[in-house]
């Protein structure tokens, strides 16, 4: 079975001809299965006129907007098998995508996680920070997309503290009693983009004092949508991490609700990896060609995970760029690209909840 091959394999060790014929042959079953399975996604295909002929090539494959799951909710199995929904963030004037998941989605997000985030930090399960309120876990059959982040980075770290108070400020005694207790020891922090910024950050540069962080490891997503206003500091984002904290490695990921598990995370050299469980195409907005090497477009995803919704193929809201494939400087093989933003009046939403709002 081709999606049993992914799993046994690094995730970052095929070339894209290898990756895609694999790919493509499970990304016609999940076809065949969801057109038989959800009555939705068969209508759209058929308004589409798409032939559902078996192709070689994953660029050639039907993608959905990933504004629909906002709308809708979609299911490829019968409801009494869904054991979780994943809800993605925003504010509550917006609608919300509601994503439903099996027991085999669930399991096969979780075991492509662990592949693609070990392969940057390694198997070693270290000491944990997490830059959030334990409150955002209080529902487990219910997760926010921020909720579902931490249980999902969680698997690697042990001993997990949660820095944050319920009303979200900084809890300094929780902070320094970890780094009493693991001294000298490397451990991990994980945190959404905004909140790392908001809470770490700015807390040290309005106490005007660092703090010595430079054993960790940081993983950070969500990207900067909610901090628009403040591209500056996005620029000064990890200078200040090393200025402030101390944080020297640091890995940004990027990575949607609607295709949770399957995550970019970004190289030492900046960029973006696409690994063996997904694919990424960069379309013009105008007509939805493919972009040139480097030419800004609209980013479209593509995850073998997906089974009980389909949300196997979607185009984002988010404008990138493609650079290469298989001739990462870092050594890791397959497609890489960059993030550039958000499409311009497209609806404010991020990987991470909103506070305050």
């Amino acid at each position: 079975m081709e999606i049993e091959f992914l799993f046994d394999s690094k995730p970052f060790s095929l070339k894209k001809n290898e990756i895609e014929e694999i790919q493509s042959r499970y990304f016609f079953k999940l076809i065949k299965h969801h057109t038989s399975n959800c009555i939705q996604y068969k209508n759209i295909l058929e308004s589409l006129n798409y032939n559902f002929k078996r192709e070689n090539q994953n660029k050639f494959l039907p993608f959905l907007p990933v504004s629909l799951f906002k709308k809708n909710d979609f299911f490829s199995v019968p409801k009494v098998k869904i054991i979780k929904t994943l809800v993605s963030s925003g504010t509550t004037s917006q609608h919300l995508s509601k994503i439903y998941l099996d027991r085999t989605t669930a399991l096969n997000q979780k075991r492509a996680l662990m592949n693609i985030v070990q392969d940057f930090i390694g198997k070693k399960r270290l000491p944990m920070l997490i830059v959030d309120s334990e409150n955002i876990l209080k529902d487990r059959k219910l997760f926010s997309a921020r909720g579902a982040g931490i249980l999902g980075f969680s698997t690697f770290g042990k001993d997990p503290v949660f820095i944050l108070n319920d009303d979200m400020t900084l809890n300094k005694h929780r902070l320094n009693v970890f780094l009493e207790k693991y001294n000298n020891r490397k451990f991990f922090i994980f945190g959404f983009t905004y909140m790392v910024y908001d809470n770490l950050i700015r807390y040290f540069e309005s106490k005007k004092s660092r703090i010595d962080l430079s054993n960790s490891l940081l993983i950070h997503g969500g990207g900067w949508k909610k901090l628009e206003n403040k591209l500056k500091e996005k620029e000064n984002f990890k200078k200040k991490l090393l200025n402030l904290l101390g944080i020297e490695f640091v890995h940004d990921y990027y990575g949607m609700v609607e295709q949770t598990g399957s995550i970019f995370i970004q190289c030492k050299k900046g960029n973006y990896h696409c690994s063996i469980f997904s694919d990424v195409f960069i379309r013009n907005p105008k007509d939805f060609s493919l972009s040139a090497i480097a030419e800004d477009g609209i980013i479209q995803l593509m995850s073998v995970l997906p089974f009980s919704y389909p949300g196997f193929s979607l185009l984002t809201e988010d404008i990138g760029c493609f650079l290469g494939v298989d001739n990462c400087p870092c050594g890791r093989l397959g497609k890489y690209f960059q993030i550039k933003g958000r499409i311009e009046n497209s609806e404010l939403r991020g990987c991470s909840d909103v506070f305050g709002n």
